[in-house]
């Protein structure tokens, strides 16, 4: 790999950003005003607009599917959240989503810094090696979220000051895709912050990590939907369902191993089972 510290290479980054805000600014703010913000504001405001912009197109389009297009389809008419409900985890989700746009924004200013293991170009490490380091990048992620989700239960200060404005959901018709990010900002945060803490660790394709923060949108509308999909060994919206009506099970993200291997799974298979 091309020496990650030169200011040549590390210009790569800057360019890459660059293009970046002039897709998405460039056509939102008239003329070049936006190329007079300093650089951390011009990626705070473009994590901003595209962040907001994922949350609800996901959002309406997935509630558009499961609770309109195919409305006796996946939930009983009980079971789908009023718009009410939808509405105030949209003004929840508003509240915080300035401070969220924060992280990507500290991330790229380390990336472009060279503090990070990030590498510009799958080219320059092959996609042999950058699959594997991938698939490091999210195992790390995926226990870094298990145990920060976990500690968000376990110490009851932060339960009770952050972590208890997520489970005020805590029944089917109070979940919807719009529950997904309706965090306190600093709990979302914290829940986000092993994807940061991954790239000190692994070398890991910039592009590929803002694309999985970005889609941290679409991944958390999945899980909030509370349709079972039945794809092992993904932690899908069943178990999290689970999680939200007892709160000591299913912490895990992507997968159900971490769950599996610290004791605090509950397959939703079983549950059924037993309410029969």
């Amino acid at each position: 790999m091309t020496n990650a510290s030169s200011p040549e290479y590390l210009r790569q980054f800057v360019e890459e950003t660059d293009w970046y805000n002039e897709i998405l600014l460039g056509l939102i703010i008239p003329g070049d005003a936006w190329k007079r913000l300093p650089r951390p504001i011009q990626s705070w405001l473009r994590n901003y607009i595209g962040g907001t912009a994922v949350y609800f197109i996901s959002g309406f389009l997935w509630c558009f599917y499961i609770y309109y297009w195919k409305r006796h389809v996946y939930l009983p008419k009980d079971a789908i959240p009023s718009n009410k409900a939808m509405f105030l985890q949209i003004i929840v989700t508003m509240k915080a989503m300035p401070l969220y746009c924060g992280l990507p924004t500290i991330s790229e200013y380390m990336v472009e810094r060279g503090w990070t293991r990030c590498y510009s170009s799958i080219g320059e490490v092959g996609w042999l090696a950058h699959t594997v380091y991938l698939m490091i990048y999210l195992a790390l992620v995926e226990f870094g979220i298990y145990w920060m989700h976990r500690e968000l239960h376990d110490i009851k200060p932060l339960y009770k000051w952050f972590h208890t404005v997520h489970h005020i959901y805590n029944k089917q018709n109070t979940l919807s895709p719009f529950a997904g990010l309706a965090f306190h900002p600093l709990d979302g945060i914290l829940q986000a912050v092993p994807h940061v803490i991954a790239l000190f660790l692994v070398p890991t394709h910039f592009l590929t990590h803002m694309a999985l923060l970005f889609c941290e949108a679409v991944w958390t509308a999945n899980i909030h939907d509370c349709i079972h999909g039945k794809v092992w060994p993904i932690m899908g919206a069943g178990y999290h369902t689970i999680h939200h009506t007892t709160y000591r099970h299913n912490y895990g993200h992507y997968t159900i191993w971490m769950d599996w291997m610290f004791g605090t799974l509950r397959d939703p298979e079983e549950e059924f089972i037993k309410a029969k």
